[in-house]
């Protein structure tokens, strides 16, 4: 019996199912990132909008709001909220799980067979949940913009707000570490999937690595342009 199959024979042994075991909550999270990791690459490309002016950013937030007569940014954010909270409780569940396996830390550590970028998932995870909420709050609904301009009707002022936004220097530089850190996590998160699509062999690890550092520095790389680019002028 392979160590997939004893982990979910031992869940439901206790009665738990196919949730309980590593393996059930592994795929939980390897199909949630999927979906995260989706969201974050139509949101950037979304994004570019703001490059070709302020019709153009405004006409793709009004397109976003309209969708299905107004219902489908609505069943867009309950998929992504869904996501979210799934892929966050299998990633801590697990880690707890880890802890308790061993309650007392080795006297020495060596991250061999580690990455630097999954050795730091608990704490630039963290950020990202803080950066999620303060983005929401920022660019979405505007209790923490100052200059946020509402919807009137159907007129969006999505380039205006963030023109004001990412002009804020302090504002500029969370979302810059934000971005590294979601870097870090995709990084990681391509490299997991890839390897639990059965990829992992030294024939296609260089592979794996060139695809999951591409897709990384694409999105993140673009997604920190908007910030400089306010910044620097180029977006006013």
């Amino acid at each position: 019996m392979s160590v997939a199959e004893q982990s979910i024979a031992g869940a439901e042994v206790r009665g738990h199912g196919f949730l309980a075991s590593s393996v059930g909550r592994k795929v939980i999270m390897a199909a949630t990132g999927v979906v995260l990791f989706g969201f974050v690459t139509v949101h950037m490309i979304g994004n570019t909008q703001a490059y070709m002016g302020a019709k153009s950013l405004n006409g793709y937030a009004e397109f976003l709001h309209s969708m299905l007569h107004g219902a489908g940014i609505w069943i867009f954010r309950g998929v992504l909220l869904a996501a979210s909270g799934l892929h966050a409780w299998a990633a801590i569940s697990l880690t707890l799980d880890n802890q308790a396996a061993r309650p007392v830390g080795y006297r020495e550590t060596q991250s061999v067979a580690s990455t630097w970028s999954s050795r730091t998932m608990r704490w630039s995870g963290f950020i990202l949940v803080v950066f999620i909420v303060y983005h929401l709050l920022h660019l979405t609904t505007g209790q923490l913009h100052p200059a946020f301009k509402a919807p009137q009707g159907h007129e969006y002022f999505a380039y205006d707000n963030f023109v004001s936004a990412f002009k804020v220097p302090a504002v500029a530089g969370f979302y810059v570490i934000a971005q590294l850190c979601l870097g870090l996590h995709m990084w990681h998160g391509v490299w997991s999937f890839t390897q639990t699509l059965g990829l992992s062999h030294p024939r296609y690890d260089g592979l794996r690595r060139n695809f999951a550092t591409g897709l990384t520095l694409l999105v993140v790389g673009v997604n920190i342009s908007y910030p400089i680019a306010v910044l620097t002028g180029c977006i006013h």
